[in-house]
């Protein structure tokens, strides 16, 4: 097997952040990165080879048709349930316009089944985590956003899916304002047990 830099993997790791639209700077991220966070995304685990993962990437115009579905399948749905709320709805509408790109994340579900939907799931969050660390070695902002129209079944039509399968998110990408924001963590000792005999 190659030898990697090991210490530079553990700093990358370290390094990975979410970083929100509010931080980035407008600037666009070249197509290539982008390419690249897709490409190691599709290298992520997946049980039987199913490769569950499903991206449909918004740019330029394209982010404006996604801002004009979002906030008005958030309306539709929501206000039928009583539960609209009009700071979500501009939200939805201004977030994507602060984007240099963003990606919508859908888990194609397997027509056989032959796999559970929760490793589905969890191998499309792999390749999430995959898109992050590359985000992170190019210095670019990244960002999962899990909320607005994702649990929506009516939303996942715009998107490609069918009833079985899930729209899991959006990738948020830009260039972020600043090189390094904090992070922190609990010590891994506190949630970990060894056995040993």
């Amino acid at each position: 097997m190659k030898n990697f830099n090991v210490e530079e993997f553990n700093e990358l790791i370290i390094a990975r952040r979410s970083v929100f639209p509010k931080d980035y700077t407008g600037e666009k991220v070249d197509d290539k990165i982008v390419q690249q966070m897709l490409e190691n995304a599709n290298w992520a685990p997946t049980h039987k080879l199913t490769e569950p993962w499903r991206f449909i990437v918004f740019k330029g115009d394209g982010l404006k048709k996604l801002a004009a579905f979002q906030s008005e399948c958030y309306k539709q749905v929501t206000q039928a349930k009583g539960s609209f709320d009009e700071k979500k709805y501009e939200g939805l509408k201004v977030k994507p316009m602060e984007c240099s790109h963003m990606i919508a994340i859908g888990m194609k579900r397997d027509e056989k089944k032959s796999v559970p939907e929760w490793e589905e799931m969890g191998a499309v969050f792999c390749a999430i985590e995959n898109m992050y660390l590359t985000a992170t070695a190019y210095s670019i902002g990244c960002y999962l956003s899990t909320g607005g129209i994702t649990n929506f079944e009516e939303a996942k039509s715009f998107f490609g899916l069918g009833h079985e399968d899930k729209l899991l998110g959006f990738i948020h990408i830009g260039i972020p304002k600043e090189s390094s924001l904090s992070r922190k963590r609990k010590p891994i000792e506190e949630k970990t047990k060894w056995i040993t005999t």
